[in-house]
């Protein structure tokens, strides 16, 4: 079983797109976008929920990783793999 994937995007987000690759070479093939630009009020739930204002902000099941570069850290440490296993 692997963990559902969460993030809040827009459409006009470089590193959305590239965090969307990322996760995708992973293998994860759904991703259940959440975008702020449409909806305001999702915008304010976002910045409620993680005290931060960029997008994209990940979440692997129910862990927060943060936007792309902290994907990115993840994958690096040899962490990401675990999480999205739901280890």
């Amino acid at each position: 079983m692997s963990s559902e994937v969460v993030m809040y995007s827009t459409a006009t987000c470089p590193y959305c797109v590239m965090a969307e690759r990322l996760l995708h070479n992973k293998g994860v093939t759904e991703i259940r976008k959440i975008r702020i630009d449409l909806d305001e009020n999702e915008r304010t739930a976002m910045m409620q929920k993680t005290g931060r204002r960029t997008v994209p902000q990940i979440y692997i099941g129910e862990t927060h990783v943060g936007g792309f570069d902290d994907l990115s850290a993840l994958e690096r440490a040899g962490k990401l793999d675990l999480l999205l296993q739901g280890a």
